[in-house]
């Protein structure tokens, strides 16, 4: 990725970083998210527990900044993403917080996140 891509693509509001998640995560079939001594959570305004995912180690990269400056961006398989992760971040009641630039992100249901991949994934 070119740095006029990246810079360009994190200027996007957060319903059109979603999308963009949406297509490279299909296109690569893998998820960032960021690790040290364990994944990265936060809370979100409403006091939801929340992990962040990320559609390229570049982004998580630039993420993992201030309290997560010793974060390692971590890549996650699409597949266990989608039938261990989203199912345990379910019943852990975890809100996948997708690709976050400064506090701003979008915190999408499950069922929600996991039907956008799937369709995205018919077209491969």
């Amino acid at each position: 990725m070119n740095n006029k891509e990246f810079e360009a693509v994190i200027k996007l509001p957060a319903n059109i970083r979603y999308e963009y998640f949406i297509k490279k995560v299909a296109d690569y079939e893998e998820v960032w998210a960021l690790y040290d001594d364990g994944f990265v959570t936060a809370s979100d305004e409403k006091g939801n527990k929340i992990l962040p995912f990320f559609p390229k180690k570049e982004f998580a990269q630039n993420y993992a900044k201030l309290e997560w400056a010793n974060c390692k961006p971590i890549t996650i398989e699409l597949d266990d993403f989608i039938n261990k992760w989203l199912p345990g971040m379910e019943k852990d009641e975890i809100k996948p917080a997708i690709f976050p630039v400064d506090n701003k992100f979008a915190v999408i249901e499950y069922e929600l996140l996991l039907r956008d991949l799937e369709n995205e994934l018919e077209n491969y």
